[in-house]
């Protein structure tokens, strides 16, 4: 009895000290993180997200609005059906100055940006020289002025600074004339409105300062908008949706989100929405679905480098690329839809031939498909296994859950294109 009682005192004074360091525990890993957001920036429409109900959260360096009332699900659907609000100020705005602006991007990037026409934007990619790898990708605009406007992923904006700034060292060494002019948020904002019904609400916001009808898919141009002028338009968005982004001086960003959330058509959404609607379109979430582990011939995005550039040889990581759009990638990213119910398949998930147990690539990023209604995710499998309709596993908490490999985007894309001739 006396041995029992000794034993049942030691049990529960290890398990009040059990108790008390995990507190600790917690509260040494909460105190970093109160200090993280104390840390982190709020773009110009912080207050204007909280007013009206956002869950802030950090991201990238800034407090964001990862939801509002409504449901992630729902903010996606209203997106897809009408029209939603999105804040991007978080990513990176920049200006390209100069008499050789276009010679020092297709010095780091990999499009026809000479050939591009006045007005025109394009997809393009930042590559590593001697890897091939990706280190960004990014939206490049020829504009009718003197300079080019780019913007950049947020999750990336210290390391494209970087970059672009040591490059801009090594080209003006040699003589060329270029100049850099990174627009900061608490200066320059971002707006991307998206959805079928955006055109509607944005045509009311620009008068007749422009025609959006005669704007096209990938088209930007400056307009006045909500009586601000020499704002960015740009027709373009991850989503997979007609829309825009809006580029707007940050002294005036917040009268004009309040304008477009006064019509009916229009929510604001956060990035829960935009992570789950830029998957259905087939969209690389960065950091994810591409890294510099990953070459444009595995990501499927060798269609954001034309012909002449292939052609000459001369754009960044040419010599790893074209080898291995030659010899074949050993790995290719694909889409890939759940077959079982349940909880979705998430980044980090180990694929497997269904076969033979194989392992055979992972998954980077999944989630449920509010629109399909079913799980979906998008990953690296090994190229002998990346034909649609091939049927493998991933592997969750030691459960193999049964997937097929499917073709992209989940959800076919709306975009406002030119007419065929």
């Amino acid at each position: 009895m006396f041995v029992l009682s000794n034993i049942i005192k030691i049990k529960h004074i290890v398990m009040t000290l059990l108790k008390l360091n995990s507190r600790l525990t917690f509260l040494r890993l909460r105190s970093p993180a109160r200090s993280y957001v104390n840390d982190v920036k709020k773009t110009r429409l912080h207050e204007f997200h909280v007013r009206h109900g956002g869950k802030m959260v950090p991201f990238a360096g800034y407090m964001m609005p990862v939801k509002y009332a409504d449901s992630i699900a729902s903010s996606h659907l209203h997106t897809r059906q009408q029209c939603s609000l999105f804040d991007v100020s978080h990513m990176l705005q920049t200006k390209i100055y100069g008499k050789h602006r276009e010679q020092f991007m297709e010095r780091i990037c990999v499009t026809d940006i000479q050939n591009l026409g006045a007005g025109k934007s394009a997809l393009s990619l930042f590559i590593d020289d001697q890897t091939g790898g990706i280190l960004d990708d990014l939206i490049i605009t020829k504009t009718n002025g003197d300079y080019l406007y780019m913007v950049t992923n947020a999750g990336c904006k210290e390391q494209d600074m970087r970059m672009l700034t040591e490059q801009l060292a090594i080209v003006k060494s040699s003589g060329q004339d270029v100049s850099l002019e990174f627009l900061d948020s608490d200066e320059q904002s971002l707006l991307a409105l998206q959805g079928p019904r955006a055109a509607v609400v944005l045509q009311s916001a620009v008068g007749e300062s422009i025609d959006l009808s005669k704007l096209y898919f990938m088209d930007s141009t400056t307009a006045t908008v909500c009586g601000v002028p020499d704002c960015r338009v740009t027709r373009c968005g991850y989503t997979g949706e007609d829309g825009f982004e809006v580029s707007v001086p940050s002294d005036r960003v917040e009268a004009i989100a309040e304008a477009f959330v006064a019509h009916d058509d229009v929510k604001l959404a956060g990035l829960g929405a935009r992570d789950t609607l830029r998957l259905e379109a087939g969209m690389c979430l960065h950091g994810s679905d591409i890294s510099i582990e990953t070459t444009p011939v595995e990501a499927a995005l060798m269609w954001t480098i034309s012909r002449k550039r292939r052609d000459e040889q001369r754009f960044p990581g040419a010599s790893v690329i074209l080898k291995q759009l030659s010899d074949g990638a050993q790995h290719k990213r694909v889409g890939l839809v759940q077959k079982a119910h349940g909880a979705p398949v998430r980044g980090g998930a180990i694929l497997f031939n269904a076969v033979d147990g194989e392992k055979i690539g992972s998954v980077t990023s999944g989630c449920p498909s509010p629109t399909l209604s079913q799980n979906i995710a998008m990953g690296y499998v090994d190229s002998k296994f990346a034909k649609n309709g091939t049927e493998i596993q991933a592997e969750v908490r030691g459960q193999k859950i049964p997937m097929v490999v499917t073709k992209m985007p989940f959800v076919k894309a709306n975009y406002y294109s030119k007419p065929k001739k």
